[in-house]
């Protein structure tokens, strides 16, 4: 029987409550976490298996030619990991506008030449060599397991495969990869992944070192020559990841701690900075006033990221003076109840992606995040080992005014975000939410429903959300309340609402710390804009 997978009903998903738990967008994908923590992994092992299996089964958000980042919590203090990869030595304005003219302003948005040195292979095994307990090839086991005997497409997935086709079916080796039948496959369709099983396996062997000084890494730089793309084995085995400290912002009684630019996670911490001065939680949850708020102090945000956010070394302001509590209040004055406005940047100076979070009973931690960037990446694809190559050389700027102007050995503005909270100094939830510049604005959105509403985790994800775009231009939920869209578009915004959820709002991951993880352990929630789900025991 060939069933109708459309689903014309609401459903409501509950909070898993469990000792040890991952939480991520695919089935598959947490069983892989558990049975790792099953096996006497870690949090930290747990999201490496899962992180592995996610290139596999979620191929249109990442792949094994993904960037990736990570905060955890290691039951004493916290970490950040930026495993974003840098521009080839090739790259310089000049190189692109030989190539795709002089007004061109960015690098190309797909193909060969969007593709930055791709960092997520070599972030996985710093995390397993600083705080892993199991064997790095062990973790590489249940993606191998996958890889070769395939697994059955689920619905969103499918859907975005389909829909990313006839854009990137003429990319090199997209259609040899991803579309054995000449198509995209259909929901409930086995799909094998033989090449990146051959990958994950010399990956595992080599702990890595295939990928950057071996045989993977031999065979991207042919596949980027052949294509006419600047990569190389040199830039492969010259990169390395980067142990940061996590920028961090009070909120409610609670901080929130994102990873320093080169990402866009201090446009969260911005947005709190704002409405902090604002008494959100004496305004209903859903109303047009409180939304209200939260749209115009987003966009007074972003106004500032992307105005002076690049790779850190080369920001004109520092993220303390962006951070300025004095300089927030007095964005924060700039907003106006009575009707929207279309932010710009202040001067701080005077004042496609998955994500994935696992806790253990230790009281381990860990929230990750890895990404192609826009659908499917670059569309090219290494087609011997299936490395489907991300598109980050898009976020560079060709402007030599521009803090993202590309360099040689530079790292891209970044979208990719994970996220962590906690109070007193001690964890209380690793969490995320995927999509673009979504990102900062669901961390956002979410933390307001949880400390200023005290909405439970599975709700705060599951509430209807809004995205700004720019200008006054919102998309919003099409499951918003009808009376707060009138009354946001009585105050100015321009609102487009739109059906497809996963597209434009993103998708969440939380787990909660409930108490002592050994005896009362964690609260975890998994979004319903995707396939996924939150699994414990």
């Amino acid at each position: 029987m060939k069933f109708d997978y459309s689903n014309p009903y609401l459903s409501t998903r509950i909070p898993i409550f469990a000792r040890n738990v991952v939480s991520t967008s695919h089935p598959l994908a947490s069983q892989a976490g558990l049975r790792i923590l099953q096996q006497g992994g870690n949090a930290v092992d747990a999201a490496i298996a899962t992180a592995a299996v996610m290139t596999l089964v979620e191929p249109v958000s990442n792949g094994l030619g993904s960037d990736a980042f990570c905060i955890l919590w290691d039951g004493k203090e916290l970490h950040g990991l930026n495993a974003s990869g840098p521009a080839p030595k090739a790259w310089t304005p000049e190189y692109f506008k030989a190539k795709y003219g002089a007004d061109a302003a960015t690098p190309p948005m797909r193909g060969i030449d969007s593709v930055t040195v791709p960092g997520a292979v070599r972030g996985w095994v710093a995390m397993s060599d600083r705080f892993g307990k199991l064997p790095f090839a062990d973790l590489m086991a249940p993606a191998i397991d996958i890889a070769e005997r395939g697994y059955l497409v689920p619905p969103v997935v499918q859907g975005k495969w389909a829909a990313a086709t006839p854009v990137l079916q003429s990319q090199p080796g997209f259609a040899q990869t991803f579309l054995p039948w000449g198509r995209a496959p259909e929901v409930g369709e086995l799909f094998r992944f033989a090449a990146a099983a051959r990958a994950l396996k010399a990956i595992a062997r080599t702990k890595g070192e295939a990928y950057y000084s071996g045989e993977i890494a031999e065979a991207l730089a042919k596949f980027s020559k052949e294509q006419g793309g600047a990569l190389t084995v040199a830039d492969l085995a010259a990169y390395q990841p980067e142990w940061v400290k996590p920028i961090s912002r009070d909120y409610r009684g609670h901080t929130l701690h994102e990873i320093p630019p080169n990402g866009q996670g201090i446009a969260a911490l911005i947005a709190l900075g704002i409405l902090e001065k604002f008494d959100i939680a004496s305004l209903p949850v859903d109303s047009v006033q409180s939304q209200h708020l939260q749209i115009e102090a987003m966009k007074l945000a972003f106004a500032d990221v992307y105005r002076y956010v690049s790779e850190r070394k080369t920001m004109e302001v520092t993220t303390e003076q962006m951070l300025d509590d004095a300089y927030l209040a007095s964005r924060a004055r700039l907003i106006d109840v009575t009707k929207a406005q279309d932010f710009k940047a202040g001067n701080p100076v005077k004042g496609g992606t998955i994500y994935l979070t696992a806790a253990d009973e230790s009281g381990m931690m860990v929230s990750f995040i890895q990404s192609n960037y826009m659908g499917f990446g670059s569309g090219c694809v290494e087609p011997e080992f299936g490395i489907s190559l991300q598109n980050r050389g898009h976020g560079f700027s060709l402007k030599a005014e521009s803090p993202n102007v590309v360099a040689p050995g530079k790292r891209p503005f970044h979208t990719i975000i994970p996220a962590f909270l906690t109070k007193d100094g001690q964890p209380v939830m690793s969490f995320g939410v995927m999509g673009g510049n979504m990102q900062p604005q669901g961390h956002m959105q979410t933390l307001v429903r949880m400390l200023d509403y005290k909405q439970n985790p599975q709700a705060a994800c599951d509430a209807p959300r809004w995205r700004f775009n720019a200008g006054l231009e919102i998309n919003v939920e099409a499951a918003m309340n009808p009376a707060t869209l009138q009354g946001l578009r009585d105050l100015g915004h321009h609102l487009e609402v739109i059906n497809d959820s996963y597209q434009d709002f993103g998708a969440g991951q939380f787990i909660w710390r409930a108490g002592e993880p050994s005896v009362e352990g964690y609260v975890a929630a998994s979004d319903p804009r995707r396939d996924g789900v939150a699994a414990g025991y």
